[in-house]
């Protein structure tokens, strides 16, 4: 009996090893997809000066988010309840829009997957963002380009009165958490 619960015990160990490793490859292959696309001059989503493309959605409480009616600085964010730095990220964002200026309305954040798999990330962030749930290529994913999750950005009316982007890389730190 004690060898095979030192067997078993091994087996759990080696099956929590690969888990690891496994999570490990999978980070990296994210990191790979971002540089690959970077070095073929394919940005992982808009930069800074481009115009943000046109959308109509409705986010999960039913409110109209249209390109041209926005006004004013939006702090966007892109999230999946399936992507592992989306989940590790999106405390820090929730933190981050909770103190943006003009609140909830100036914060708009999309989950891209299935309605009853984003039920948390929708969750967590309904009370600091507008939020809305679309699948992969959806009406924000392809204003902003976006090919790669997570991503934050800001966007705001250029002196052109075009909505463009800002800030393609959103720190989501505040000069008041920075150390003294």
């Amino acid at each position: 009996m004690p060898v095979l619960s030192a067997v078993v015990t091994l087996v759990g160990i080696l099956c929590a090893l690969n888990l690891v490793l496994t999570l490990g490859v999978v980070k990296r292959l994210r990191e790979h997809t971002r540089l690959l696309a970077a070095a073929r001059g394919e940005p992982s989503q808009l930069e800074v000066g481009e115009e943000v493309g046109e959308f109509d959605t409705t986010s999960t409480l039913g409110e109209p988010l249209v390109r041209d009616l926005l006004s004013g600085p939006v702090l966007f964010g892109f999230f999946s309840p399936t992507c592992e730095p989306c989940r590790d990220k999106l405390p820090r964002f929730v933190e981050y829009a909770r103190q943006e200026p003009g609140g909830r309305s100036s914060v708009i954040a999309t989950v891209v997957g299935d309605a009853d798999g984003a039920a948390a990330f929708v969750a967590e962030l309904s009370d600091v963002a507008h939020v809305v749930v679309e699948e992969s290529g959806g009406a924000l994913a392809t204003a902003f380009r976006i090919r790669a999750l997570p991503s934050v950005l800001r966007a705001d009316r250029d002196a052109e009165g075009r909505y463009a982007v800002v800030d393609d890389d959103v720190t989501l730190v505040r000069p008041a958490d920075l150390p003294a």
